[in-house]
């Protein structure tokens, strides 16, 4: 490694030291963005909760039938996917413009770029906690109980975060420079809605199509190690083990990005 790449990789992790050390700028500003969005609403962001209940319900009773699937099997799998579903594609929607969106911030007070990111993601994390009280609702309608797998969620669910942050890193810096990629994103993240089991079970495909659909997914490992334990499996050694992977690699490669073009952000706003 030449010394402008270490001190490229240097540069990358002094941000996110200083956004760690100062994580509580990160905090803040997510909830202020969440107070500031339902402010004078007497059912605050819980009208999320609310909308995102109608949809379970919707397309569990749909789905459902149009699966022929027990009630009491795909309730609580649509339920979970559609929540953590939601948590993904809007931190990645919104990771996209993370530095645009904070254009005000970033061009009149000094601080870590990396706050801005882990803000988006904070933001989610707190509307995420809302919409999980859906699931132990769903559970006691169908008379079911959790099992002791659930403490499994806590290490997918910080897995699945640690991947999330190297995507909206990479993601908001190349919004900063190419602004239509954010449409890109958007269009391309419905797409893979539909070809990851979300709104459909992995049985309910042939052999030779689910070894594609699911094992060159990455986005069926990243929700299976927080959905599986919620609806009490063990989430599969090679779901855990290509979450792990996309962390490696994808940190790898952002630390690089980030330490090149980390000081171009503030001109291409």
């Amino acid at each position: 490694m030449s010394q402008t790449e270490t001190g490229l990789l240097g540069d990358a992790f002094a941000d996110i030291r200083g956004t760690l050390e100062k994580h509580y700028l990160a905090t803040t500003f997510s909830w202020q963005d969440v107070a500031q969005r339902y402010r004078r609403s007497r059912v605050g962001a819980f009208w999320l909760t609310i909308n995102m209940g109608v949809l379970i319900s919707a397309l569990g009773l749909l789905f459902g039938t149009l699966f022929r699937a027990p009630l009491q099997e795909f309730l609580p799998y649509i339920c979970v996917s559609l929540i953590f579903w939601g948590f993904i594609s809007t931190s990645i929607n919104e990771g996209c413009s993370a530095f645009v969106g904070a254009i005000g911030i970033i061009l009149q007070v000094r601080m870590p770029l990396f706050t801005h990111v882990l803000r988006t993601l904070y933001r989610n994390a707190i509307i995420l906690g809302h919409n999980i009280l859906i699931y132990p609702l769903v559970l006691l309608a169908l008379g079911r109980m959790p099992t002791w797998h659930i403490i499994l969620v806590l290490p997918g669910f910080v897995i699945l975060s640690l991947n999330l942050l190297w995507i909206m890193l990479i993601l908001g810096i190349l919004c900063a420079r190419y602004r239509d990629m954010t449409q890109v994103m958007q269009n391309l993240l419905q797409v893979l809605m539909y070809l990851t089991p979300i709104m459909w079970m992995p049985q309910t495909l042939p052999e030779g199509l689910s070894r594609l659909l699911l094992d060159f997914n990455p986005f069926y490992h990243l929700i299976s190690v927080v959905r599986d334990p919620l609806l009490g499996q063990l989430p599969s050694a090679t779901s855990w083990i290509a979450c792990i992977v996309f962390a490696v690699i994808g940190w790898t490669a952002a630390l690089f990005i980030f330490g090149r073009y980390r000081q171009r952000v503030p001109y291409w706003l």
